[in-house]
């Protein structure tokens, strides 16, 4: 039995042959999202296991662009870490980490503009990374357009992660819904299953966020 073979079955179910690497790395997603979702610190370091077995189950069914956003979150699941558990003075909540903040709405049009941007451009260089590097990418990517989109916007709701900004919860959720589609699409159906659940902690995350934030006033 190969771990990190994503062909290695671990059990079936429904005719559905799951894999070890599926199967941890969606367990070891859902983790982490729960424990950002209560704003736990402890979901960074659950995120670093996470991004290490998806990087192999995506480079072995062509997802390239899910495969380079998978070494980004192991970079920045490390700053995050740092950044939660390191406050400047008058940033710190009741546990001395990161206060939860909105951002300004200029600022969150303008992301989600450059997101857009950011996936026309990536999709179109993700379409021929068969063409330009053959001997490492031996099939096209699959679904380049909406594989980049999960991509871009993953990386800049990443850093608004780490800065505890409640609007990162409003991207995810989007974020979420694509990547279900595309996974159950793309037949790798536990996955489908992982990012539906982490459309609904999501929701509850944006919900407890806000809740957060107005419980400083209140202390205030």
């Amino acid at each position: 039995m190969d771990f990190f073979d994503a062909h290695s079955i671990f059990f079936t179910v429904l005719e559905y042959k799951m894999s070890y690497l599926e199967f941890f790395a969606v367990i070891t997603g859902i983790i982490s999202v729960v424990l950002s979702a209560k704003a736990s610190i402890l979901s960074w370091p659950a995120g670093i296991v996470n991004v290490f077995l998806s990087a192999f189950l995506y480079y072995q069914n062509q997802l390239y662009p899910d495969m380079f956003l998978m070494v980004f979150f192991f970079v920045t699941n490390i700053m995050g870490w740092w950044r939660w558990a390191s406050p400047k003075p008058g940033e710190e909540d009741k546990n001395k980490e990161l206060k939860i903040s909105f951002m300004p709405l200029k600022q969150f049009l303008i992301l989600l503009a450059i997101g857009i941007i950011g996936t026309l451009v990536m999709g179109t260089l993700a379409g021929q990374l068969h063409n330009w590097l053959p001997l490492l990418f031996n099939l096209p990517s699959a679904y380049p357009f909406v594989d980049s989109f999960i991509f871009v916007m993953s990386v800049i709701t990443t850093f608004l992660m780490i800065q505890k900004r409640i609007e990162c919860w409003i991207i995810w959720l989007i974020i979420d819904v694509v990547a279900t589609y595309l996974y159950f699409l793309k037949g790798i159906k536990f996955m489908g299953i992982e990012y539906l659940i982490f459309t609904i902690i999501a929701a509850f995350a944006l919900w407890h966020w806000i809740k957060e934030y107005r419980s400083y006033t209140k202390t205030a």
